[in-house]
């Protein structure tokens, strides 16, 4: 619940980016990612009344922050925003982030789209990625913030706090050893 309950109001429709986009490996359902899901018909999911738990409690960003605009659902913005759970991440801003994904044939970069949303979301303690599909850049912590609270090296004064705050927050996603402070 990172990003807050579903907004009143804000439903699917037929949007069903998420049932192509996404990996989904779960003990009742899984399918692989960008590859349409078995279930999908023209009009939508075809097992609606009885999807897989997984199906009945995902939703999209979009669905849960208030600040995004309508026009950032992923069928609308060639966008999709999700919470991204990883069991063994690479580093501690890959434990627990937002992933902000760009969908083929999406203008979201060269509209601005892109670029707003990823300032409504790196507001907060949580790290924002974004993936155009070949690569993967961590847009929130900034670099220096990060490069900091990843090498444990001391923080200048002015940045002291915010690399103190991402360390607390994260150090569960630590390599093991206690975080550094600075």
């Amino acid at each position: 619940m990172l990003l807050g309950p579903l907004v009143p109001d804000r439903v699917c429709g037929d949007c069903t980016v998420c049932c192509t986009v996404l990996t989904v490996n779960s003990p009742d359902f899984a399918k692989p990612g960008g590859v349409p899901c078995q279930h999908l018909t023209e009009r939508g999911c075809g097992i609606h009344a009885v999807r897989p738990t997984i199906c009945r409690t995902w939703f999209c960003a979009w669905r849960r922050v208030a600040e995004l605009p309508d026009a950032a659902r992923p069928d609308r913005s060639g966008l999709l925003v999700s919470m991204n759970f990883v069991d063994r991440p690479a580093n501690l801003f890959e434990g627990v982030s937002i992933l902000v994904r760009l969908l083929p044939g999406s203008d979201a970069i060269r509209s601005g789209l892109a670029a707003r949303l990823l300032d409504t979301l790196c507001a907060q303690l949580v790290p924002v990625w974004f993936s155009d599909g070949a690569e993967k850049m961590l847009m929130h912590p900034p670099a220096d913030v990060a490069q900091l609270v990843l090498s444990g090296e001391p923080a200048p004064g002015h940045l002291a706090e915010e690399v103190a705050a991402w360390r607390e927050r994260y150090a569960v996603f630590a390599d093991g050893s206690p975080p550094a402070t600075g």
